[in-house]
């Protein structure tokens, strides 16, 4: 009987923690992103959660300041990067460039976003991160205005 314990104790143990092991999830290698507003983390999403748009509400309180996208692609910056803006008709409000190689987050002005709620009489925008890996594009959350009921980050 001893023997037996002896010869099963090392394989089942093995067992167990290759188990443990593959049961944690990493983000490393998937696709995800994180918001900031003013180097503060507000929003961030990966792998699964990505389906889930959630939404974010601007006011003149964060006019001075930045709205920072990170967003990952296996853990490498994308190519042709963009942050578009979009109305209720999916038209294109406003879109920001940013340059290839550079792995830094992509910062838009929050009163320019502010402007552009006033300027449509909008409750809701829309911010859409697209690129050469993800050419049609993917809405990362809706922008509520202050009239919105909706949390404040």
């Amino acid at each position: 009987m001893e023997n037996f314990v002896q010869k099963t104790w090392m394989p089942l143990s093995l067992l167990a923690i290759c188990l443990a092991l593959f049961s944690f999830s990493s983000r490393w290698g998937g696709e995800g992103f994180e918001i900031y507003l003013n180097n503060k983390l507000v929003m961030q999403q990966f792998g699964s959660q990505m389906t889930n748009a959630r939404s974010l509400q601007l006011d003149q309180r964060f006019a001075n300041e930045e709205l920072t996208v990170k967003y990952y692609h296996c853990g490498q910056a994308g190519k042709n990067r963009h942050i578009t803006i979009k109305d209720a008709q999916n038209r294109i409000l406003k879109d920001w460039n940013f340059t290839d190689g550079n792995k830094a987050g992509m910062n838009c002005p929050i009163n320019e976003i502010l402007v552009l709620q006033k300027r449509e009489s909008s409750n809701s925008l829309e911010l859409y991160y697209s690129s050469t890996e993800l050419p049609k594009g993917r809405l990362l959350f809706t922008i509520l205005s202050a009239n919105a009921n909706q949390t404040k980050p």
